[in-house]
């Protein structure tokens, strides 16, 4: 088992705390009842291409891409018309096969990948209007997946699960039955409010005490609440619209990982501003895969806001101090100033990551250690490893 030394007489068991997961095109039909077998999330020819459909021909995946740029070789594309184009059988086993994610994990010196989806969403919010029984069962069907996919990897690839948050009854349901399968933790939606309720009711935002259930079960098992970039169905896009129109798509994709960073401080501000960190000071939310640099300026510039126009409104907490409380982040192609970053983000709340095998994915992994040399060995120990193991209960023995 690959580790990285970090100081003489002592090793480091790295952690990437953001790797997706390319769903194999069986997930679900191999585990379908027959009743379902038709209508769950399968690749079909839709108007001449692949892609990825459920309840019929209601697209979730155009051109059945498999979300990496890792190919068969090992080589990586660094072309978003190339990446595009691709299929399963053109990209590295890696992506979908846990044998070879280990080998490949072993390669690049990582000890244990946390991962998150594709087809449903990076937060589970695909799909949103089809029947409420089959949604629940697509999502079941992913946990199970994704269970026996961790326990395949000797405990190495730890998947966080999706839950059916368009119901609380049976999320916090799904929740329980994960973590009875040895999950550990939630990719959540970010903005539930653009959603409706299996009732077909709108749903209340994050802040709204209809979500206090979810807080509870989150907070007495220990799973952290994990908000992926593009959790919601209006930012998950490679290209998307942040770009101007006139701006070729290449560069459209350029921009839209730092922007879609940036609107991870909008959920990290709103949670601090909505108060339920008062109600629940023991909840771990993860900003995941936005990078650390945004974070200082984020509470900052809170902080000097609390005090010019809301004033009469009463925290336990400053921003700062509630970041360092209940929330961490992750960084990966960050260089510049990296160790004057992590120490004012807080050396316990930041994460390495690499976002295998997506586009921007640090692949090659490179020497992490020497990325963060101004930091000292005990700090090292803690981004790299020990902050994402106490987080997502990987033991390290």
């Amino acid at each position: 088992m690959s580790t990285t030394t970090l100081e003489a007489g002592s090793t480091l068991r790295i952690i990437d705390a953001d790797t997706h997961y390319t769903e194999p095109h069986d997930l679900w039909t191999s585990r379908a009842p027959a009743s379902l077998r038709a209508r769950v999330p399968q690749v079909k020819v839709h108007n001449g291409e692949k892609a990825w459909v459920i309840d019929g021909d209601n697209l979730i995946g155009f051109g059945a891409n498999p979300a990496s740029v890792i190919m068969k070789d090992g080589s990586k594309l660094n072309s978003m018309h190339s990446f595009l184009a691709t299929q399963i059988e053109d990209v590295h086993p890696s992506s979908y096969d846990m044998k070879a994610r280990v080998a490949m994990m072993d390669s690049q010196g990582i000890y244990a990948q946390v991962a998150y989806p594709n087809i449903m969403g990076f937060g589970g919010s695909r799909a949103s209007d089809i029947d409420p029984q089959l949604r629940l069962a697509t999502i079941q069907m992913y946990n199970d997946a994704v269970a026996e996919a961790q326990a395949e990897s000797g405990d190495r690839f730890i998947p966080m699960c999706i839950i059916p948050w368009w119901d609380m009854k049976a999320a916090l349901a799904e929740i329980e039955r994960a973590a009875e399968l040895g999950l550990r933790g939630i990719a959540m939606g970010s903005d539930p409010q653009e959603q409706k309720d299996s009732n077909g009711d709108q749903l209340p935002d994050l802040g709204d005490l209809h979500w206090n259930p979810l807080w509870e079960i989150c907070e007495s098992l220990n799973f952290p609440i994990n908000f992926h970039v593009g959790a919601n169905d209006s930012s998950m896009l490679w290209i998307g619209d942040l770009g101007w129109p006139s701006m070729a798509d290449n560069l459209k994709a350029a921009l839209q990982q730092p922007m879609l960073s940036m609107q991870n401080g909008r959920v990290v501000g709103n949670i601090i501003c909505s108060g339920l960190l008062d109600r629940y000071t023991k909840l771990t939310f993860v900003s995941v895969e936005s990078g650390i640099g945004w974070i200082p300026f984020l509470l900052e510039c809170m902080e000097f806001q609390f005090h010019e126009t809301a004033s009469e409104f009463k925290f336990d907490l400053t921003p700062a101090e509630y970041f360092r409380r209940n929330f961490l982040g992750s960084f990966w192609l960050e260089n510049r100033n990296l160790a004057n970053d992590i120490r004012a983000v807080g050396v316990d709340s930041v994460m390495f990551q690499t976002d295998f095998p997506h586009p921007t994915c640090l692949y090659p992994v490179g020497d992490v250690e020497g990325r963060v040399s101004g930091l000292t060995g005990e700090e090292r120990a803690k981004v790299l490893s020990l902050n994402a193991a106490r987080v997502y209960n990987i033991p390290l023995s």
